[in-house]
Order: C-alpha cells, then sequence, then structure tokens
C-alpha cells in the first residue's frame, strides 16, 4: 500500500447525517405531488448529483416539473430543515483532530451544492479547516464517474493512489475506486444495504481503529 498524503470526506451522510435531512425533503417534495418519497428511490439517487437525481425523480413518479425547479425547492427546504436535524456523526470531531495533529490535508467532495455545502459547514465553522472543497458546481461528470476525485488528487498534487477517500455510498464508493483511490466505506443508516465492494476497508464508523490504524494515527 503506498504511503497515504490526503484525506477525502464526502459530507452527506459521511460527515453529518444529512440524509436524515434529505429524507425528510424527498418526503415533502413528493407529498406537494401526490406522491410517496420510498427507500427504493432514495438508494437510487443517494450519492449523485442534484441533475441525476432529480431527473430520476421526475422519471420514477412521471412528474411535470423540470428538474432545476425541483432542485430549487428542494434546497429551500433542506435549509429549512438543518437547523432541528443537522448533527455532526459520530467520530467526525475527533477524526479531524486527529488528522491535523498528524499533519495530513484534508479536503471534501461532495455531490451537493456549493449553497448547501457551506450552509453546513457554515453552521460549524468546519470549511477553514479543509485545504479545499469540490462540488457538484465543480465538476461535468457526477458520481459515480472518478471526475471529482482525479480532480482532488491533481489539487494534492499526489497520485490517486496515495489519497484515502472516505464515502458512505455505493455510488461515492465507486467514483473513488475507479479514480484509484485507497477506499474506506463508512455505511450509514440510509445505505446499509449498498454495495461496498469497490472499498478497501467497509468501517463500522469515522471511530473504528482500523482507520486510524491505516493511516497511522
Amino acid at each position: 500500500m503506498p504511503a497515504l498524503r490526503a484525506v477525502v470526506f464526502d459530507m452527506d451522510g459521511l460527515m453529518f447525517n444529512t440524509e436524515d435531512v434529505y429524507y425528510r425533503v424527498g418526503v415533502e417534495l413528493m407529498r406537494r405531488r401526490g406522491r410517496q418519497y420510498t427507500k427504493e428511490l432514495s438508494d437510487a439517487i443517494m450519492g449523485r448529483p442534484p441533475q441525476a437525481c432529480f431527473e430520476t425523480m421526475i422519471r420514477w413518479h412521471g412528474l411535470d416539473d423540470d428538474w432545476q425547479s425541483l432542485a430549487r425547492e428542494s434546497e429551500e427546504l433542506f435549509l429549512d430543515f438543518l437547523d432541528d436535524t443537522l448533527a455532526p456523526m459520530p467520530g467526525l470531531l475527533e477524526l479531524l483532530d486527529a488528522l491535523e495533529a498528524a499533519g495530513l490535508p484534508k479536503a471534501i467532495c461532495t455531490s451537493s451544492s456549493r449553497r448547501l455545502l457551506e450552509g453546513i459547514l457554515s453552521r460549524f465553522s468546519l470549511e477553514p479547516r479543509f485545504r479545499f472543497t469540490l462540488t457538484a458546481e465543480d465538476i461535468v461528470h457526477g458520481k459515480p464517474h472518478p471526475e471529482i476525485y482525479l480532480k482532488a488528487a491533481a489539487r494534492f498534487g499526489i497520485d490517486p493512489s496515495e489519497m484515502l477517500v472516505l464515502e458512505d455510498s455505493q455510488t461515492g464508493t465507486r467514483s473513488a475506486a475507479a479514480a484509484g483511490a485507497f477506499v474506506v466505506a463508512v455505511p450509514g443508516e440510509h445505505s446499509q444495504g449498498h454495495d461496498f465492494s469497490a472499498a478497501t476497508l467497509v468501517a463500522s464508523g469515522l471511530a473504528d481503529p482500523r482507520l486510524y490504524a491505516i493511516l497511522g494515527l
């Protein structure tokens, strides 16, 4: 295994319980249209960029909306729901402290929009702790395409194999693996049934001792 020189975090469901928020948003979006938001639909869109998510919703339920209007409505609902729902995932803050103590640089690669990323990170003053962040606006091809993780490695100036990526979804795990990164999957409540065969390690959480051992922390 090559020496790991940087760590990249997915955001939704990995750093924060935002998959809970997204599920509430999906339920409300569909309720307004007389439809149901199901676990099957949630699994189909988890980890994917906004256009792909909302186009899937539209096809799934035969909606008349365009994806842009659904995305705008979803963002407003998401930001409204954050204050009474958002929380860091267990072990996140301790892992950030350990990485900083070891001098390992960090980044975030998310399929969410920059507006949502900033809305989430600002509540915990976390953005300054990361070398950079990449969002849906920074790429052409969303996860599971490897573009976002290839860009991250280039920004760090390292080979993708020298970068450890933390992901909670099947889509994100496949994206990081296709880029050639060292992938650790951290399944959450909403992704327990996903296929994580592309990951090198499936961790029990961000406090998993095996993750700390791999990173030499």
